[in-house]
């Protein structure tokens, strides 16, 4: 059986985790993806105590539900390539309190979001430094264990997992992987998207799923927020392909209704798009 998770921003905001967690087993989900942005109220999430994490992994335990990842964007507002050291030191240091977290709560994989910098200006410097700490983080993980995967993002520096496998050469490790997002990935007009699932296949730990609209020469591309079925991805295509190159991970609806009236109106709406197609490439048999 296909495993099958529920971003947490999909999910209302403001409930315990048990209730998230039970919701995710009501709505059909075997687990949670959770959120450790750039805000403050998340990035707090890196200094919980030891009885904060127990009653976490009291909720996994009661519920069945795990969390087995992480989307780790914190970085996005302290990147691992800024021009500041004082800035990349404390990525780094962000990066260790979230593995110690996982390691902690039984998360598997931390998703890294493939930028070099997103608030400042890219340079070839802005890539070594990315390269230079990523190296570090790889080798921190892999002392707990856990996943660094990669996701293809909106931003061209990690646009394609052709990119990710340019890196992926420098930093030969099992413990640094890539996390396709098949919107993000489709978005891009350069990117055939069979021939890049096909050559990645043995490095993809899980894959998101959203709709995006396609990036042109007039349209920047839209990212987030796309209702399935309104954008540019081929998901049966996508599945057929996947199945094909036996890929068995983790699918994870990536959706950001956490403030929404109806946040299980929406995600059940996303399941009756996405399910049919789930099926009849093989990957669910409801």
């Amino acid at each position: 059986m296909t495993t099958l998770g529920i971003y947490e921003k999909a999910l209302p905001k403001n409930i315990s985790w048990k209730e998230r967690l039970l919701l995710a087993k009501k709505l059909g989900f075997d687990f949670v993806e959770m959120s450790i942005d750039e805000t403050d109220e998340r990035l707090d999430r890196l200094d919980w105590t030891r009885e904060e994490r127990k009653e976490i992994r009291e909720a996994i335990d009661e519920t069945n539900v795990k969390i087995l990842s992480i989307c780790l964007s914190g970085h996005r507002r302290f990147p691992f390539g800024s021009e500041d050291a004082k800035v990349r030191a404390i990525a780094l240091e962000l990066m260790e309190k979230a593995l110690n977290l996982a390691s902690d709560l039984g998360v598997r994989t931390i998703q890294l979001a493939g930028y070099d910098v997103y608030y400042e200006e890219k340079t070839l410097r802005s890539r070594e430094y990315f390269i230079e700490n990523l190296k570090q983080a790889v080798a921190m993980a892999a002392s707990k264990e856990i996943v660094l995967s990669i996701e293809i993002m909106d931003d061209p520096f990690m646009n394609s997992i052709s990119k990710f496998l340019k890196i992926k050469e420098q930093i030969r490790s099992p413990y640094l992987q890539v996390y396709p997002d098949l919107g993000n990935l489709s978005a891009w007009p350069g990117n055939d998207v069979g021939y890049e699932l096909e050559i990645g296949i043995d490095q993809i730990s899980a894959i998101h799923l959203k709709d995006t609209l396609a990036v042109t020469d007039q349209f920047a591309g839209k990212f987030k927020e796309v209702p399935f079925g309104n954008g540019c991805v081929d998901f049966l295509g996508c599945f057929k392909t996947l199945k094909r190159l036996e890929y068995h991970g983790p699918f994870l609806i990536e959706m950001w209704s956490e403030n929404s009236d109806t946040p299980e109106k929406e995600i059940e709406e996303a399941k009756a798009f996405l399910w049919p197609y789930l099926k009849e490439a093989g990957y669910i048999d409801n």
